[in-house]
């Protein structure tokens, strides 16, 4: 990681979960670490948990992806007061308990879509034309994807909703990326990590029990393979990693 000593690093979703367990180690490794969510008192919490050379290099900013003009306000301010994003996680999901045949959830469908989608592309596009303006080629765009973007789990008296199509369009974002940076002659790299059953927030608990033997990956493993990824020598591009905790039935 020496190539990424104190350069920066942004992560949304950074309140719980994999975001929480991704500034965490990015920041342990030497990296300066800028954490986003919606929860601005979890930042302050997580800062607060840091050892005091850690907690130097953690910033946080309240952010809600699904928002573009936050997002634009926060890129801008990453780039005057940091210096610009070298590396970006896009974390920040979420989960509706619904059906997309329910009556009346139009807003939870739409608020998956504008998180899932929408808030990887405002991000994304933000890290990217910073990037370019600061002509900084060795970037590296991230996305915490899903198994549920490349198939459907079959999960009983459950539907994945509106979550696994947003997935999904994240498995083809990943290589529209790759082709529009390709096409830029930018060398900055686009990886899509995709987990099976993850112990976070979002787990619907009652699932466990009616599922019975769930196996799931803790926050910590995907947080490092995301090192991993980012570690990877310049020739180096991993597209997409998948993970799955073993004994997972998906």
């Amino acid at each position: 990681m020496d190539r990424w000593l104190n350069r920066v690093a942004v992560v949304t979703g950074a309140s719980s979960g994999i975001g929480e367990a991704c500034c965490k180690d990015l920041v342990a490794k030497g990296l300066v670490v800028v954490g986003l969510a919606r929860r601005e008192n979890r930042l302050q919490e997580l800062k607060a948990k840091l050892p005091a050379d850690q907690a130097k290099r953690f910033h946080y900013r309240k952010c809600d992806v699904s928002v573009e003009q936050q997002v634009i306000d926060t890129f801008a301010w990453i780039d005057k007061q940091l210096g610009g994003a070298d590396v970006l996680i896009n974390n920040a999901g979420i989960v509706r308990h619904t059906k997309i045949i329910s009556e009346g959830n139009s807003a939870d469908l739409r608020s998956i879509l504008d998180t899932n989608v929408l808030g990887v592309s405002w991000c994304t596009r933000e890290a990217f034309l910073s990037l370019e303006r600061r002509k900084v080629d060795d970037g590296h765009i991230l996305i915490v994807n899903s198994i549920a973007g490349h198939s459907v789990p079959v999960v009983p008296q459950m539907s994945l909703n509106m979550y696994a199509p947003s997935k999904h369009a994240i498995t083809a974002l990943t290589e529209v990326l790759r082709q529009e940076f390709l096409n830029k002659g930018t060398k900055i790299k686009i990886t899509s990590i995709s987990p099976g059953g993850v112990d976070t927030e979002i787990i619907d608990k009652s699932l466990l029990e009616r599922v019975g033997d769930f196996p799931m990956l803790r926050s910590e493993d995907v947080a490092d393979a995301i090192s991993y990824c980012i570690q990877t020598p310049p020739n180096v591009q991993i597209h997409e990693l998948t993970i799955k905790p073993i004994g997972e039935r998906f």
